[in-house]
């Protein structure tokens, strides 16, 4: 479901903060370290290099708990490499440690699998194209819009993609924000604006657009070949942090239409990921060069 605003003059969304009620950290220690942090709504961990030299344990996912970290039965401590541990501080942080693990089952999911590390790196990654191609479409099917740009703010993206296994919490840790997706109608001139605004300080995730630019000032900006054309509007797929000062922009001043759609960013992206690993394919993309910025010799 969406709401539907239509002939905004300036951003109207308002970023929504929301305040966790419970934040548990539990800090293990065993043959190396886990951090666990549970909130209200889901929960987070890192792992930290493991040093299983006197137990065998190693980092595990969600369906391979006693392989990867042994049991505990009674007194007894059976570690993953065989040895036995009755009573003592082995034992007890063992049962802590698996005693938590059913409720890390859901974000240690494997989900999807990776062919590559994706790395952010600026001004453009395969990482942020796959990522705002996927808005983009997202938005579109949404909305029943046509999309032809798509913004939205580097800083958004908090860790790399990982190659190989991709877990729930992988996906929820990239986009742990709630965002919104959003459609905004705006002219040729006003997505200019924002284009000159990202060359002359930062350049943000752009897609759907080839930009280049030099000492701080567009070059050249083009939709399927075509220049942009200051009177014709143009469907921008963005989030509703951008709307209204977001990193300092503001996508939906001039606007000629905004829709805001419900759920949130990391729902979209997590549904994205399991579709594509229930049609049998990995999460895999390649750089689109969609920003070219010039060496003054260029």
């Amino acid at each position: 479901m969406c709401t539907h605003n239509l002939h905004l003059s300036d951003g109207h969304a308002s970023l929504k903060t929301d305040i966790m009620m419970k934040k548990l950290t539990i800090i293990l220690f065993l043959a190396g370290g886990l951090s666990l942090s549970a909130q209200e709504r889901a929960i987070t961990w890192t792992t930290d290099p493991v040093d299983g030299h006197r137990t065998g344990v190693v980092a595990s996912n969600a369906s391979n708990v006693e392989e990867a970290m042994g049991t505990v039965k009674g007194r007894t401590y059976y570690a993953p490499n065989g040895k036995k541990f009755r009573k003592g501080t082995v034992r007890d942080v063992a049962k802590i440690m698996l005693d938590a693990q059913p409720a890390m089952a859901k974000v240690k999911t494997v989900i999807g699998h990776s062919t590559k590390t994706m790395v952010r790196t600026y001004p453009e990654c395969e990482i942020y194209d796959w990522y705002i191609d996927e808005l983009m479409r997202a938005t579109a099917d949404s909305t029943g819009k046509r999309v032809d740009i798509g913004f939205a703010n580097r800083g958004g993206v908090r860790i790399d993609m990982p190659a190989g296994e991709v877990l729930y919490d992988d996906i929820m840790s990239m986009f742990p924000f709630r965002n919104n997706l959003c459609y905004v109608a705006l002219r040729g001139r006003d997505v200019k604006v924002i284009l000159n605004q990202m060359a002359s300080t930062t350049f943000q995730i752009v897609g759907g657009i080839k930009v280049v630019a030099k000492n701080g000032k567009i070059v050249s900006a083009t939709i399927n070949g075509e220049p942009i054309d200051d009177d014709k509007i143009y469907g921008v797929a963005t989030l509703n942090f951008m709307l209204d000062g977001g990193d300092g922009y503001k996508v939906a001043k001039n606007a000629e239409e905004v829709i805001t759609c419900d759920g949130y960013l990391y729902d979209t992206m997590l549904a994205y990921v399991q579709n594509l690993t229930a049609s049998g394919k990995p999460i895999e993309y390649q750089n689109q060069n969609w920003i070219t910025i010039l060496k003054e010799d260029e």
